[in-house]
């Protein structure tokens, strides 16, 4: 437990965009950490790092934590790019809108991408070692929204139980909860 303030900023109109927001993420995306000496970090698997050091989400073991980060850096280039995008399209877009054809091509790689934490969870209970860690939170995030996306995860039965157990973790808080 930490001491925090949530402040919301709405991307979709432009509030990240602005001279005071880009001065704290020239990226102009969320999230965004501040810290209380003024410190700035952003991308959001660099703060569950920061976040989690320490804690038991984060191991001590190198190799532990060299799993932790390939399943990070899987999130980042091979599911989310895929499960994500297509979720804003679904969600965000007209119907008519042209991104809309990209869909058959995020759906094929999102499925990849959800074949192969099938594979791995349908042996494992959690990502990487006997409890959950930043690399279960990172993967959870768009995992469990994916029928957003077009993605129907009945067929991964491995994820269906996998998402049961992170929702079951003590602390768990629901999206906009």
């Amino acid at each position: 437990d930490r001491p925090y303030r949530w402040v919301e900023v709405d991307s979709a109109h432009g509030e990240t965009r602005t001279p005071e927001f880009l001065a704290r993420n020239p990226v102009g995306k969320v999230p965004v950490l501040e810290l209380a000496d003024g410190r700035i970090l952003t991308e959001s698997n660099a703060i569950l790092c920061y976040l989690a050091e320490g804690s038991r989400y984060l191991p001590d073991d190198h190799w532990q934590r060299a799993l932790v980060l390939q399943w990070l850096f899987f999130e980042q280039y091979s599911h989310e790019p895929y499960i994500a995008v297509a979720r804003f399209i679904c969600l965000m877009l007209d119907p008519d809108h042209p991104r809309r054809g990209e869909l058959p091509r995020l759906l094929e790689r999102g499925h990849q991408a959800l074949a192969l934490l099938e594979q791995h969870l349908s042996t494992h209970s959690y990502l990487v070692g006997e409890a959950p860690s930043v690399a279960d939170i990172a993967l959870f995030a768009y995992t469990h929204v994916a029928a957003d996306g077009g993605f129907d995860l009945a067929p991964y039965a491995a994820i269906r139980d996998w998402l049961a157990r992170v929702r079951g973790e003590p602390g768990f808080v629901p999206l906009g909860g």
